[in-house]
């Protein structure tokens, strides 16, 4: 699925076979979690491929790396010029792309490293719920306390707590877990976030018990250029009751509608909800088509 014997990724500084592609079973961040990573879309539009976000997600990429004492020896630019070029390579246009910062020298002492490597690879991936109405589950398990970890730095340790959370929804004949703040507010969903529609407007939960992603960002964007209010703002479980309807956003995700959560189906026809318009802006805005609404990315290059 991620690659095969013509695939090629970025590695120790250059473009390798995927399959050479090698690390120590000794690193620390094998055995600790400390690595960041982002994850990126490219798309085939009329103006050529085009990575949508790429200084947004680079710029994460970097203060994921500050926030957790990782090195990074690239700069937002050559990261782009790799990217650009891993996807040239790799004949791709509708790609996710994987950038992985890692600590690549054996260290089994709890100390941030002095050095880093970087992994990246692109291959193509589909939408990550295949455009399907999800069925959410309020999980067990609470998202990580913002003053234990650096909450906004995409740290691969931290999704841990994500999949355990996913595991345990699907064990229970879920599509997805949504997780609860340390508060008991809805927070977000493993691997995206969360928002809710009721009386025209949309609702989200705040910074500071969130990854706020990047697609997130995108949508209130767009939403606010469309005039739709936005709130960002605590609410509990027991609101979503009385909520007309809801979807998750993600790079992997892009927009995806939810059916229901727990016990509560949404009356509402997704295609007459608020999130079916957003996601067809969206797709809109990422392909470049005529008439999407929103700011471009900031750095744009062709393959």
């Amino acid at each position: 699925m991620y690659f095969t014997n013509h695939t090629l990724v970025f590695h120790g500084g250059q473009f390798i076979p995927a399959e050479q592609a090698q690390c120590s079973l000794y690193a620390s961040s094998l055995h600790y979690g400390h690595a960041v990573f982002e994850g990126i879309r490219a798309y085939d539009t009329a103006n050529g491929t085009r990575v949508f976000k790429i200084k947004e997600h680079y710029e994460r990429l970097a203060y994921s790396c500050r926030a957790t004492s990782i090195p990074l020896a690239y700069s937002v630019q050559e990261l782009t010029d790799i990217t650009y070029q891993l996807l040239k390579k790799n004949n791709l246009s509708n790609a996710y792309i994987r950038p992985l910062v890692y600590a690549p020298d054996p260290m089994m002492s709890i100390k941030a490293p002095t050095s880093s490597s970087l992994f990246m690879a692109a291959w193509e991936w589909g939408n990550y719920f295949s455009n399907q109405l999800t069925r959410l589950t309020i999980s067990p398990y609470q998202r990580p306390n913002p003053k234990s970890v650096p909450i906004e730095a995409k740290v691969s340790g931290h999704y841990a707590n994500s999949i355990i959370a996913s595991h345990e929804a699907k064990s229970r004949g879920y599509d997805e877990a949504l997780l609860l703040d340390i508060n008991g507010y809805v927070a977000e969903g493993p691997g995206s976030n969360f928002f809710y529609e009721w009386d025209g407007a949309l609702y989200t939960a705040p910074a500071g018990n969130i990854l706020q992603g990047i697609t997130r960002n995108t949508i209130i964007e767009l939403a606010r250029n469309m005039g739709i209010p936005v709130f960002e703002e605590f609410f509990t479980p027991e609101t979503l009751h009385h909520a007309t309807g809801a979807f998750l956003t993600g790079t992997a995700a892009e927009v995806v509608g939810v059916a229901s959560i727990d016990d509560h189906v949404f009356e509402t026809p997704y295609e007459a909800t608020i999130g079916a318009r957003l996601a067809a802006a969206y797709a809109a805005l990422v392909r470049e088509e005529v008439g999407a609404r929103a700011t471009r990315p900031a750095v744009e290059h062709s393959a």
